[in-house]
């Protein structure tokens, strides 16, 4: 996706902001806008725990993540467990008989189209964004690009999760979350293996280790695999970076 539209969706957001920390709400405020949706909800799943809401942005959205959650069934769970689930209109029969009691609970409660995109990094897939629309239809292709982008936000937002302090800049991006440099998948495993963690939420402790310490991801990747950096159970780090 090219830069300019990366910087545009990030200005977006930091405008939800008003200058101040970023928040997942922030990115959700700047998708339902991007997207022109209704309503929308983050929900995580970072190890065994059961699938956690940890943003909704009304009361709409919250009703549609603890049906989801309590029935087992709807487009969140199928993102989290595969790709984006996008539903232009749940009245249809084949979404009816797919979800026979989420769909018919949804529309009732007013939904008509739901966008369910995973938040995920390489393998590992730490939850997904839900976009909520009350009318049918579907997202057309520069609205989904601009979705997609959002969701790569919400997991670096999610991922950086230390200096709530830090306000955002609106020309400094976040590092994308994405693993598209090897070391860090290399990294990501090691730490795993170091801390017992599962590799989502090592690749947390690598993140906030570089956000902490003002350096690229990649940089604190590249001392972990040399072993200049180890990361110990008890909290701390081993070595210099």
């Amino acid at each position: 996706m090219s830069p300019d539209r990366r910087m545009r969706l990030w200005h977006l957001v930091v405008e939800q902001s008003g200058g101040g920390p970023v928040t997942v709400g922030h990115v959700c405020a700047a998708a339902m806008t991007a997207t022109g949706t209704d309503a929308a909800a983050i929900a995580v799943a970072l190890a065994a725990a059961p699938r956690e809401t940890i943003f909704s942005s009304g009361p709409l959205a919250a009703q549609m993540e603890e049906l989801s959650l309590a029935l087992g069934e709807g487009p969140c769970v199928e993102a989290h467990l595969g790709g984006p689930s996008l539903i232009p209109d749940l009245c249809e029969p084949s979404y009816l008989h797919r979800w026979p009691i989420f769909a018919p609970d949804a529309v009732q409660s007013g939904v008509r189209a739901i966008f369910s995109l995973p938040l995920q990094i390489g393998a590992i897939r730490l939850g997904v964004l839900d976009l909520y629309r009350t009318e049918p239809g579907a997202l057309d292709h520069e609205r989904l690009l601009d979705a997609l982008l959002l969701a790569d936000t919400a997991c670096a937002v999610l991922l950086d999760t230390t200096g709530p302090d830090r306000r955002a800049m609106p020309g400094r991006v976040p590092e994308p979350a994405g693993l598209q440099h090897p070391e860090v998948h290399q990294a990501t495993g090691m730490v795993s293996v170091q801390l017992g963690l599962t590799a989502a939420l090592a690749l947390t402790r690598l993140r906030a280790y570089a956000y902490t310490h003002g350096r690229r991801l990649r940089d604190v990747a590249s001392d972990v695999v040399a072993r200049r950096l180890r990361f110990d159970p008890g909290g701390d780090t081993e070595g210099e970076p």
